[in-house]
């Protein structure tokens, strides 16, 4: 069992809905979930030269700029799926309440969006193991007027926190202590950043990855330094992997075995999303495993 129980990271709970006008129906699924007579899955993505991905344009996880598809997802699975021999990543765009519906639909092989590792969507689609880990943080207005530090003190304050809809940093929020009535939800990165800015919460929490590039495109805010938010007694770390569809299992353990080898090279990790916020300290420690992960 690995030493970080509970890890999760910057986590959207899916909601089983219809995803661009398809209804998830479990014969649809299970059909779309199996590999056919034509081979591996790995093996069809080889001979048609292209593995279909989705992202949810949130930087710097997978977002698309000057119409490239750019972040830390895009550029660490474009080399892993090189060095399986699929040379090209075709990207799908999806809201993030979408994006497992829409890869058990069959819309896409690989949801490349630093998604969280948590129970809940291992139920619904296979996980790599980590790809990084991520502490939490929090966004206030210029010279932190509230003299926050974490979410014991954003309780004591009184404050109001702003959370992504359907995020997991609100079980942070309300495992803090904080009330339901000080906490609101918002769709974008860059909406919290515009509520902070208005006045309309004090402080919008995410991941300090998130925060920080968000910073730079956002002046009279700052991020407070990094922490380690509980559930229940047990620190969560953080971890985001890619998704693939069930049956598609032979593709998810290929992907392992060409990740391992730039996770534990923290040179090469660095070089390819060092440029992204992405540094030493987020490489996932050797012991943090997916099956560990998806227990909960």
């Amino acid at each position: 069992m690995s030493q970080f129980p509970n890890l999760s990271r910057r986590g959207f709970l899916t909601r089983s809905a219809a995803v661009g006008g398809l209804v998830a129906v479990p014969g649809l699924l299970t059909a779309c979930s199996k590999t056919d007579s034509k081979g591996s899955k790995l093996e069809q993505l080889k001979k048609q030269g292209y593995v279909k991905v989705a992202y949810a344009n949130e930087a710097p996880y997978g977002y698309k700029e000057d119409g490239q598809l750019k972040g830390e997802a895009p550029t660490l699975h474009r080399e892993i799926f090189k060095a399986l021999g699929v040379d090209e990543l075709r990207p799908t765009f999806s809201e993030w309440d979408g994006l497992i519906p829409g890869l058990q639909a069959g819309k896409y092989d690989v949801i490349s969006a630093g998604m969280a590792i948590i129970p809940d969507r291992c139920e619904k689609a296979l996980f790599s193991e980590p790809e990084f880990v991520s502490p939490t943080a929090m966004m206030v207005k210029q010279g932190n007027p509230k003299n926050l530090s974490d979410l014991a003190s954003a309780k004591k304050a009184g404050i109001t926190v702003g959370v992504m809809s359907g995020a997991v940093e609100k079980s942070y929020a309300t495992g803090a202590g904080i009330s339901e009535g000080n906490i609101k939800t918002v769709q974008k990165p860059q909406d919290g950043a515009d509520a902070v800015k208005g006045g309309r919460i004090d402080a919008f929490l995410l991941t300090s990855i998130s925060l920080n590039w968000l910073a730079k495109n956002n002046s009279g805010l700052e991020v407070t330094e990094a922490f380690i938010p509980e559930l229940d007694g047990k620190k969560q770390y953080s971890p985001g992997g890619a998704v693939f569809r069930k049956g598609t299992e032979d593709l998810r353990d290929a992907f392992n075995r060409e990740l391992k080898k730039i996770t534990s090279d923290p040179d090469r990790y660095v070089q390819l999303i060092g440029q992204y916020g992405f540094g030493k300290e987020t490489i996932p420690p050797a012991d943090l495993k997916t099956a560990d992960l998806c227990k909960g």
